[in-house]
């Protein structure tokens, strides 16, 4: 019997070993993102905004993906894509738990992790809350504490909890595409003919998820924690469109450096002639910088 038995586990070791070869590892699965992959090379994540689909990346994706394995996210809820989990409670800090399960899951090791706008806030949370996880950090056009925005910079987020509020209750309010959400974005870009697109992604979110990440945004100050990032940070930014306050760009960039004191080394570089979008009004400069940033 003993010759039978391992007849048998050999038996049972063969087929699972062609079961595991013939149907692949396990698709990566969640109820907040979707993660789709081109190009080889080093891995290189990237985390789009608020409102934002994976395919605001396809300009600067064709040419990346020729020396980079692109890791690109869709948050669920935005751009027409269902809610899912992310209908309900805070929406950045889940999907940055969910992005380090992805890189685990996944076996990557240690990739470049670039987020724009509230992707750079996801980008920060997953740095600092699993510096294993990440080998290099871009944030594009995001500050630590966008609440920094909406008063003094020695604001605390309990104090600006009431403007968060008002906020969520303005999203919840009207559709998206007609409230101050549309007068916002509409100054996000150079490009004429990516304004439709920004606003179709705008239009087709989930106006809870919406609401709740504005909110979050609001009253979330990263600052403490960016000291735990053990990642080469690169800061790209532009100055803000249509401030209420006039600022030179001198005040800005200090400005900057303040909220990023708490990173070690942190690479700060201003982007002029362009908005929030860097990499449709300056695709050349923004990959220029990926390379320099990824080597």
């Amino acid at each position: 019997m003993p010759r039978r038995t391992s007849s048998l586990a050999a038996l049972a070791a063969l087929l699972l070993t062609f079961c595991t070869t013939a149907t692949g590892p396990r698709p990566f699965v969640s109820d907040r993102i979707s993660v789709q992959t081109r190009g080889s090379g080093p891995d290189l994540v990237l985390i789009p905004g608020l409102t934002g689909h994976r395919e605001i990346w396809d300009n600067v994706a064709a040419t990346l993906d020729d020396r980079y394995r692109l890791h690109v996210v869709q948050v669920n809820g935005f751009a027409g894509v269902p809610a899912g989990a992310n209908a309900e409670g805070p929406v950045a800090a889940p999907v940055a738990e969910e992005i380090a399960r992805y890189i685990r899951e996944a076996k990557l090791q240690r990739p470049a992790v670039i987020g724009h706008s509230m992707g750079g806030t996801i980008g920060m949370m997953l740095a600092a809350r699993h510096p294993e996880a990440v080998g290099r950090l871009m944030v594009v056009d995001m500050v630590p504490f966008m609440g920094a925005m909406f008063g003094p910079a020695a604001s605390t987020p309990e104090g600006l909890r009431a403007i968060a509020d008002q906020s969520r209750t303005n999203i919840l309010g009207s559709p998206l595409d007609q409230g101050f959400m549309s007068q916002m974005f509409s100054t996000m870009t150079l490009k004429a003919d990516m304004q439709p697109v920004l606003m179709r992604h705008l239009r087709d979110s989930d106006r809870n998820t919406v609401a709740n990440a504005f909110h979050e945004l609001i009253v979330t100050d990263l600052r403490p924690e960016l000291s735990r990032i053990t990642a080469p940070v690169t800061v790209l930014y532009v100055l803000p469109a249509n401030s209420p306050v006039p600022v030179t760009a001198e005040q800005y960039d200090a400005m900057m450096k303040g909220l990023y004191a708490n990173v070690t080394g942190a690479r700060l570089m201003r982007i002029d002639d362009s908005r929030h979008f860097i990499f449709w009004d300056q695709p050349a400069r923004f990959v220029a910088e990926v390379d320099a940033f990824v080597k």
